[in-house]
């Protein structure tokens, strides 16, 4: 089994950047399939890896393992030996987010390939909350999108009951305190039950180059549910800015909406 999965851009296109996506608790790759594909459309080179393990015993040696995961997967995301094609950007989703964030809150940037910015989605807040009940109930805090439901059930891979996983108060504190450093784009749903809105602002009032996004109607697997079209070009909205020196690319002087 490849350590990977990769998504490239159309042929003929000159690659605009990578992202290296990250993902939470009992996700595999799969999971980010339709995903990963739409960036690429973009010209944007995807890589997904597998989920970190998160030792609760060691969770400073959880977060030194990912960082060799994420640097190995940045050095050869691109062809010969030019390395990643630049802005890399290290997408992390639930506890793939709580790691990478808690990775670069501790000054560990250059171990995990130097990343210029951070997408962090589904951070779940510090009070711990479980989801209790069967398959379906995960699935209802996970996903309302009829697609992403049967991408999830039909995956032998996944591990069920996973969002009932303690995540270590050391990864979440330095996750939501820590400094990260780069640019980041933080994504939240407003349906989602396991997260904090207001921690999350404070987070990101505290930071030097952050934008919290607020998805309506979205749950916990925000880059995975009914509205992963928007969720999308936001992020490539951010891709765009962060390749800008984070001008807007667009802006809007007169709306009725």
């Amino acid at each position: 089994m490849t350590e990977y999965t990769d998504y490239y851009g159309p042929d003929g296109l000159r690659t605009r950047g990578t992202v290296v996506v990250v993902p939470g608790r009992g996700e595999t790759r799969a999971a980010y399939a339709r995903l990963g594909k739409r960036l690429a459309a973009d010209a944007y080179r995807v890589r997904v890896v597998d989920a970190p393990g998160i030792d609760d015993a060691d969770p400073a040696g959880s977060l030194t393992r990912l960082a060799g995961v994420l640097a190995a997967a940045a050095e050869d995301s691109a062809p010969g030996d030019e390395g990643a094609v630049r802005p890399l950007v290290l997408l992390g989703a639930d506890t793939g987010a709580v790691a990478v964030a808690a990775l670069l809150g501790r000054g560990d940037a250059s171990a995990a390939g130097h990343p210029d910015a951070v997408v962090l989605a589904g951070i779940p807040g510090r009070a711990a909350t479980t989801v209790g009940g069967g398959w379906d109930e995960e699935l209802d805090v996970r996903t309302a999108c009829p697609a992403h439901r049967s991408t999830l059930t039909e995956d032998t891979g996944i591990r069920r009951g996973a969002l009932d996983d303690a995540v270590p108060q050391e990864l979440l504190s330095a996750a939501y305190d820590g400094e990260l450093g780069v640019p980041a784009l933080l994504l939240v749903g407003d349906a989602d039950p396991l997260a904090d809105r207001e921690a999350l602002v404070r987070t990101a009032k505290s930071l030097g180059r952050a934008r919290l996004s607020v998805v309506r109607d979205a749950h916990h697997d925000v880059l995975n549910d009914m509205q992963h079209r928007s969720v999308a070009a936001e992020i490539v909205t951010f891709l765009e800015t962060l390749r800008n020196e984070l001008v807007p690319v667009v802006t809007v002087d007169s709306s009725a909406w």
